[in-house]
């Protein structure tokens, strides 16, 4: 890698996503060159937090700028395939963010533009480098919980007041299943693999509010439930995680620190970047006793650095388009559920579901 030249990155979309998440994760790791954002807001404004870009306002030309070799788009979550397939076709490797698309027949369009390019495609699940989320994955490979038989998965805030932004409003990939439901579902199916079933209910529980901001879902597997939830009205009492399993039972509070350090502007992989201090318990069944297990730091640059090495041949990709696509799949299931009232399987082809299992094992 040394002796690579940088990889030439453009970000399409500065909106907080991309501005907070994105722009500092990319400068951070070597081998990665922002040079150019895809934005609407003037060059003026968005070089004084990202000095030396090119600014183009529009999204298809930036993605398809001669000058770049990776394009990373953070646009709203109804362009995310339009923006893709066109980076694609004009030879770019391609990072989307999550959501990977609104529909499952976009995520199989997107994916087949990938392979017939010969491209990397790679979507930013972040969320699977959280510390709260690594924490749980290592307790479950301790063997400490026996046999797993109950795993909830929550992030809930306080936020009563609704926003006049993309995600808030009705319409293709938005509300809180397809926000954060697309991470905590990825989790799972990390964790997991595909579920038997899916069984979703959504509501809009804020006066103001016209798009979905609560969910609570439930993956069925032989011998265990998932539950996966969120919402905006919740002031506390809830843990992030909490795993029941015949030895003994899991439970972590407090979420990662990634985010937050990033709002407030910490340069990612500084001293104290992703270090969580909230540690998790594990209580005994047999006796009882509480057990303080040590929460495993966060590092959300490993995605960036995975990206990187795949574009060089030299790693795997983070988060691979059999994945992704298994991901829209279950998404989608939970949005008709929801719709329907029934549970429902995973609309995946037997070769998109090998492709899924390849990819995890792998």
């Amino acid at each position: 890698m040394a002796d690579a030249a940088p990889i030439r990155t453009a970000l399409i979309g500065y909106g907080y996503v991309g501005r907070v998440f994105h722009a500092p994760l990319i400068r951070a790791v070597p081998g990665l060159d922002l040079t150019v954002i895809g934005s609407s807001q003037p060059a003026e404004t968005v070089q004084e937090t990202a000095p030396g870009t090119v600014v183009i306002a529009d999204p298809v030309a930036a993605a398809t700028a001669p000058d770049v070799d990776l394009v990373v788009i953070a646009s709203p979550n109804d362009s995310h395939a339009r923006l893709a397939i066109a980076a694609l076709e004009a030879g770019k490797h391609v990072v989307v963010d999550k959501p990977f698309t609104v529909s499952l027949g976009e995520a199989r369009a997107v994916a087949a533009a990938a392979e017939k390019a010969g491209k990397t495609l790679s979507v930013f699940q972040n969320r699977r480098l959280d510390s709260d989320f690594l924490t749980a994955e290592a307790a479950l490979a301790s063997g400490r919980l026996g046999r797993l038989v109950h795993f909830e998965s929550r992030i809930d805030r306080y936020r009563p007041e609704t926003q006049d932004r993309w995600r808030e409003r009705p319409g293709p990939g938005t509300g809180l299943w397809f926000d954060l439901g697309a991470h905590l579902a990825d989790q799972a199916l990390k964790l997991f693999g595909l579920p038997e079933s899916v069984d979703v209910h959504t509501a809009s529980q804020r006066a103001a509010g016209t798009a979905p901001d609560w969910f609570h879902a439930v993956l069925t597997y032989p011998g265990l439930h998932v539950i996966l939830g969120a919402g905006c009205l919740v002031a506390g009492g809830s843990s992030r995680f909490t795993l029941h399993g015949t030895e003994a039972t899991f439970v972590k509070s407090g979420v990662d620190v990634q985010e937050t350090q990033l709002r407030q502007g910490m340069v990612p992989g500084d001293l104290d970047w992703g270090i969580d201090l909230d540690a998790a318990t594990i209580v005994d069944g047999a006796t009882a006793e509480p057990e303080v297990m040590a929460a495993v730091d966060g590092d959300y640059l490993r995605y960036y650095a995975g990206v990187r090495d795949a574009i060089l041949g030299q790693g795997a990709n983070p988060v691979p388009p059999a994945e992704a696509v298994a991901l829209m799949a279950l998404i989608e299931a939970g949005e008709q559920s929801a719709a329907t009232g029934r549970a429902l399987p995973l609309s995946l082809t037997q070769a998109e579901i090998a492709g899924f299992t390849a990819a995890r094992a792998g």
